[in-house]
């Protein structure tokens, strides 16, 4: 009989020193990923995020450096974040705001977007890199199979006209 093999793990361990869990809850479970990266698509903020997962911005910023999948999802909250700012400064330059709106300044918004303007596009091109990438292979891999089929046929038709002449002998 064999032994059951342990449950594979969804996120790697990165080990982190107690100097980056101050703050911390004791029984810190793995949820904090989805709810930080959530914040800070919403955010842009990694401080904020922090706060909302209920982890020492520490822990994240160890955890970036160490997970190139939770760099990956990082890197995509702040664009969705960037892309949030974009469409909220969009609207507010458009409709105007209320007295009763929440306060937008629209100056820094835009100074914002500037100043990270260039990450973005770099991030978005890696993204559109990676995509182009899988479409390549993909119809690379298409067109291998299409070739395999045309050479089957031919071998076919080969082997049928083969028997073809034969018969008639």
């Amino acid at each position: 009989m064999t032994e059951a093999s342990p449950p594979r793990r969804k996120y790697a361990h990165t080990y982190i020193k107690p100097k980056q869990r101050i703050g911390e809850r004791d029984k810190l479970d793995r949820h904090w990923r989805k709810l930080f990266l959530d914040t800070l698509a919403e955010t842009s903020n990694v401080s904020e995020a922090a706060r909302v997962a209920e982890i020492n911005p520490s822990r994240a910023y160890k955890v970036r450096r160490a997970e190139p999948g939770f760099r990956r999802q990082w890197n995509a909250a702040l664009i969705e974040g960037y892309e949030h700012l974009e469409m909220e400064t969009l609207h507010r330059l458009r409709a105007g705001t209320g007295k009763d709106d929440p306060k937008f300044d629209i100056a820094n918004a835009l100074r914002l977007l500037a100043l990270h303007r260039e990450t973005v596009m770099r991030e978005r091109a890696l993204c559109d890199e990676e995509d182009e990438d899988a479409i390549l292979a993909s119809l690379d891999a298409k067109i291998e199979a299409m070739r395999a089929r045309e050479e089957e046929a031919a071998r076919l038709l080969a082997a049928e006209t083969y028997d073809d002449t034969h018969d008639l002998g």
